[in-house]
């Protein structure tokens, strides 16, 4: 998946939280995250904001996805709570390299 699909593909599934995603689709997403948020920055906090909320729901779908696609709950985000600890641990599952064969979250992506 390249970085135009990727982005089409999380704003798209906006709040779909079921399914799986790729390991592609989601740091894709997280560049575009990243690039958009710098730009916003520079326009204003107001702007910064909107864009910030904008991309808020998206974001924790894809993370949710790709969290499905190594076989754990979405609900596993919840662990960025923890202070440092949880953000490190959230990164180690994400660059998991996602399950061969179907799992209860569905089908393998292409």
């Amino acid at each position: 998946m390249n970085f135009m699909q990727a982005v089409q593909v999380c704003l798209s599934k906006y709040v779909d939280f079921s399914g799986r995603a790729r390991r592609s689709e989601f740091w894709w997403f997280s560049l575009f995250q990243f690039i958009v948020a710098i730009v916003a920055s520079f326009l204003g906090d107001i702007v910064s904001s909107v864009v910030g909320l904008a991309l808020l729901l998206p974001a924790l779908a894809v993370g949710a996805r790709r969290l499905h696609d190594i076989g754990k709950s979405g609900w596993l985000q919840l662990i960025v709570l923890i202070p440092l600890l949880g953000i490190l641990v959230l990164i180690y599952f994400w660059v998991q390299p996602g399950a061969t064969e179907s799992n209860a979250h569905g089908e393998v992506t292409a």
